[in-house]
């Protein structure tokens, strides 16, 4: 099993003063040996993910898309057919 490595806490690129910001732990796979990695951010009502190497493009999922992309994922739905 691979385990998570957590990234440095990071200020939200929506911060619009320095008081009121929100931080989140990016949590980064232990797997990732390229350097571009995938990271994600859980928070209570919804995940981000970004890439390592482009950390200001962050994509946003609810709980639900979150839940059906990990679905996705369990049932196989996205492999590449060989």
């Amino acid at each position: 099993m691979i385990e998570p490595v957590v990234i440095p806490w990071h200020r939200s690129s929506r911060c619009s003063s320095e008081s009121a910001c929100a931080e989140v732990a990016w949590t980064r796979s232990t797997g990732c040996e390229s350097g571009s990695c995938a990271e994600v951010a859980a928070e209570p009502d919804r995940v981000l993910v970004r890439n390592s190497r482009r950390p200001h493009v962050v994509v946003e999922f609810d709980a639900a898309e979150w839940a059906a992309f990990l679905n996705g994922v369990t049932e196989g739905e996205f492999r590449v057919p060989q």
